[in-house]
Formats: C-alpha cells, structure tokens, sequence
C-alpha cells in the first residue's frame, strides 16, 4: 500500500461537528430485514385469472457513488483509475485509533436526492456498524445506516414507451423504501497467472446512496425503465455523475415468480450489474428460467447469482440459504445525524454553514426530467413520446434545443430529424451525441435550405449522409460541387415531365379514367430523371395538366 500522507491530527484539526445531539427530533423508521429467504413486501392483491400464468416480480437495490471531492468520513480524495492505493488516508486503511469525520456534501448530496424523489427526510438518523469480512474491507465492518435512514417513503416515476408501435408513453411509479448513506468497499484485483489477489483501497470509504425499491416490478424493462430515469435524475442534481461503466451506479436486482393473487415465490438476487441494456436482459432471463424450474416441479433456490453478458444467462454465485448476522450495532464514535427543515428551527448558536438545512437544499433543486419532457411538450408542440426519447438520450435535448435556435423549420418537422435520421445514424455507430459529426447548426443550415427550396427532402437526406461521412463539409458546399440544387427551370421541367407522359401511355390512360394514385408514379419517374432535384409542388402542378 502506498504511504498515506495525511497524518491522523490533520483529519480532526478545526473541524466543526456537523451532527449535534438532538434526542426528541422525530424520525420515521423502515426496517429491512436480513433474511433474504423471501420478499416481505406484498403486491396488491388481483383476482385470480383462469390461466393462473406465473408472472415476474422485481425489486432493486441500487448504490449511487456519491459526486464529492473527498470520501464519506476522511479526507481522501476520490477519482476513478488513480494509481492502485494512491487514494487512501489512514481512516481508509483502519489503523487503529482513527475516527470519522462526517463529509457534509455526501449529506447534502443524500437529502437532494431525497428531495427529488418525494421522500420523507428523517430529521434524526443514525450509523451503524454491518460486520461482515471481506480482503477489501479492512476495518472488518462497513458504517451505514440500517436502524434511522436519512430519507424513507418515496416514489419514482418513469416512462416507457408501449403500444402497438411503441409510440405510447406509459408512466409508472415505484415505491423507494428508503435511501441510505453508507462506505463503500475497496476492490479485489484478481491475478490469475499468478494465482493471486491484490487489493486496492482507493475506493474505501468512497459515499454511497443505497436506494432500496419495493418490488412491483414485473419485467427488465420496467427495471431499465426506472434505472434511467434514476440516473437522470441525479445527473441532473449533481448528487452522483451515474457512469455505470466507472462503477458509480450499481444495480442489484431481486427477482422472483408467483400466480398473481398468491404470496412471492423465492427470490434470487442478481448482483452487480453496470449497464441498463444488461439489466433488462439479466432479469428477463432470470425471469424465464424461474418459470422454467417451477413448470418442470423444481423449486427455485434463494441464492446470488451474476449475469454473463457473452451468454445472455445468469449463473449461480453463492447460495444464501444460511442467514447471515451482521450483528448491526450502533456506530459509537458518530452522533446522530441532524438535519433541520429551515434556519428557524436553528437551536441558538447553531451556524446555519456548518449544518444540513433542507429548505436551503430544496430552493436550489434544478429541472428535473420530468419537468422538462412537459416543458418540451409545451413550448415546442411535439409528442410526448418525442420528449421521453430527447430526455433519455443523453444530450440530445441540448443538439434539438440548438437546432430550434437557429431555423424556422416548425418543431414537429426538426424532431423528425433528430430522432429518425441523426439518432438512427448514431445508434448505428455506437456513438453518442457528443461524437456527432454534423452538429447542431450544421443541421439547422442543411433544414434552411429544405425549406427555402434550395433543395428537396430526398436531397436534404443525401445531403445529411454525405456531411456524415465528410465531417467539417457543410451542406451548401456539398450542394455545390454535386450539383443537388432544385431545377429552377420551368422549360426544362416541362420537357422532363412531357416526355415521361409520352413513355407512359397506359398510366396516363389510367389518370384520366379517375386513378389519381398514378400521378405518383409518374412523380417518381421525374425525380428519378432529376435526380430528386426537382420541386415536388411544380411536378405535380405540370403532371396533372399535362394527363388532364
């Protein structure tokens, strides 16, 4: 391990308590219990159907690495892919006679979160001591808060897009059963050429929120569903940066099957899990499998088990039959954690700079993402299933806003590009928004020029994949040296379209007995001769004179 350089007096030099005594402030308790043989929360009950088809049911546990300078009770700094043990003070590597200091950012960063999902703020919480033995954690016990939360009681909502052609926006709400701060672990880095494991402590002590969520799930979708949206959303709070491939947001989900109407089947955990698309796949195969054990007879095991991403399956880890003690014990050498609802309720001679206030927190709240997919809805007209889609995808309602401020093309029309022919093109690719070659007021520029009828929609599109592929060659440049400019010239235009009439005797005869649907035909025949340079509006205008 690298030498700490903090020596043990500087980590409590001048340091003002952040928690003070308050033993009559109220608080609300949620409980969870340690024994992981079954879920212990019920969905409502439904009417048995006459199929009795066994249904998925899912709850999840995230732990959102908190956005902070330093960790959770020392001053260590935090910051991903440091030198291994680079990042670790004596507090981190539990040398004895070290003690915590509360960070009072991971608290703010705990009650705006809280905030943002409508829970209840306990005024009053508490640590605790879970004592279980890891290589990677060496203090042999983690501090969390398994008694008194921080925040209890609250609800997420998110959206899906369901239907016939998935253009229906379905919005559905989880219950958060509570958010907890608590330590993060080190990490173990296992060598298998030398059949070792080394151990890295950077991560020690790193802020965590545990979010525990009810389960009233039933698919992986709904679970990405809700992940996203709860990424989101503390991205935009700023209280955790949700780079699931750093780690920084981790999913473990609880999945089990059951008839609907009777109690929850046993559940198995999936642990660990780093990407929303991951997610959805591991539980819809965990799913599948339960229903596959209990049609055949067998009986599901309570057991942790992890999703293989090359195989699409999840395998077994460890069986979790045994119930394990963690013997919790208060945290003895941190106070109770208070937090008050506004400076009135200050005790005298508390300094409001030095103290968690929530009503200070909750005026500095941003937009959420719910807030904005209403405001696109209503500033801009378009569907809402257009505003899930430019919400969930990251930065594409920032390119869409910038395009919107630079051209006059009408809302439902730029949306069509961003999401069908700039979004389409990304996916393609695996890249994201930012990695775009056309940006924002290259495509406003190439819309402009659609819409003054300098080119027409086909070119528009031809013109979108040539800037694609030639990144920095802007559209009038593209239009130029290809020659893609609509034919202005009538007399041209006229000959063009006289001598596709005159090639096509049996469509014309057609027209002319009422089948108006064949002008189209011969529409396409001119812009294939134009090379879809030419006006639509004028084409049709000269067709339908000249088959008259």
């Amino acid at each position: 391990m690298a030498a700490c350089g903090v020596a043990a007096g500087e980590l409590f030099n001048n340091i003002k308590q952040l928690s003070v005594f308050y033993p009559k402030a109220p608080c609300l308790i949620r409980r969870i219990s340690t024994s992981s043989s079954q879920c212990r929360s019920q969905p409502q009950q439904r009417p048995k159907s006459a199929s009795q088809q066994l249904v998925g049911v899912v709850g999840l546990e995230i732990h959102a690495q908190i956005n902070s300078n330093s960790k959770l009770f020392s001053g260590s700094s935090v910051r991903f892919s440091a030198p291994p043990n680079s990042l670790v003070s004596i507090f981190d590597a539990s040398l004895p006679g070290t003690l915590p200091v509360l960070n009072k950012r991971c608290v703010e960063a705990a009650v705006m979160t809280a905030l943002a999902l409508n829970c209840t703020i306990n005024k009053k919480s508490l640590f605790d001591r879970k004592h279980y033995f890891y290589a990677d954690l060496p203090a042999g016990y983690q501090i969390t808060q398994q008694r008194r939360p921080i925040a209890v009681d609250g609800t997420l909502t998110y959206s899906l897009l369901g239907g016939k052609k998935s253009s229906q926006v379905i919005r559905k709400n989880v219950h958060i059963i509570q958010i907890q701060l608590e330590q993060d672990s080190g990490k173990s880095l296992h060598d298998d050429v030398r059949s070792q494991t080394l151990i890295d402590l950077n991560r020690a002590g790193v802020g965590l929120m545990e979010l525990v969520m009810e389960p009233n799930m039933n698919c992986g979708e709904e679970a990405a569903a809700a992940v996203r949206e709860l990424q989101l959303i503390l991205q935009a709070l700023g209280t955790c940066q949700g780079n699931m491939s750093e780690g920084q947001l981790r999913v473990d989900a609880n999945v089990s099957v059951h008839r609907p109407g009777e109690p929850l089947g046993i559940r198995t955990e999936v642990k660990n899990i780093n990407s929303i698309r991951y997610l959805a796949r591991a539980i819809d195969y965990e799913i599948q499998r339960q229903i596959g054990v209990v049609q055949r007879g067998g009986t599901v095991q309570n057991e942790t088990r992890a999703y293989d991403s090359k195989s699409g399956e999840t395998v077994p880890m460890r069986d979790k039959e045994g119930l394990q003690d963690y013997r919790f014990m208060p945290e003895p050498n941190l106070p109770p954690l208070i937090v008050y609802e506004d400076n009135a309720s200050l005790p005298p001679g508390i300094d409001a700079c030095q103290v968690v206030v929530v009503q200070k927190i909750k005026e500095g709240l941003p937009e959420l993402p719910s807030v904005k997919r209403d405001r696109l809805v209503q500033t801009y007209g378009i569907l809402p299933e257009h505003s899930v889609t430019l919400v969930n995808e990251d930065g594409l309602m920032e390119y869409f806003e910038a395009v919107m401020k630079t051209t006059k093309r009408e809302p439902r029309n730029v949306i069509g590009w961003v999401t069908n022919e700039l979004l389409g093109h990304l996916k393609q690719q695996d890249m994201s928004v930012s990695q775009s070659p056309i940006s924002p007021d290259a495509l406003a520029e190439l819309l402009e020029l659609q819409e003054t009828g300098h080119i027409s929609s086909s070119v528009a599109k031809q013109v979108f994949q040539e800037m694609w592929l030639s990144a920095g060659k802007t559209a009038p440049q593209i239009i130029k040296e290809q020659d893609l400019g609509l034919v202005s010239d009538t007399a041209q235009l006229h000959s063009i379209c006289q001598k596709v009439v005159d090639s096509h005797p049996n469509e014309v005869h057609a027209i002319r007995n009422g089948n108006k649907k064949v002008l189209n035909k011969l529409m396409g025949l001119v812009q294939k001769e134009t090379k879809g340079r030419a006006d639509p509006v004028l084409v049709r205008e000269i067709l339908q004179k000249k088959t008259s």
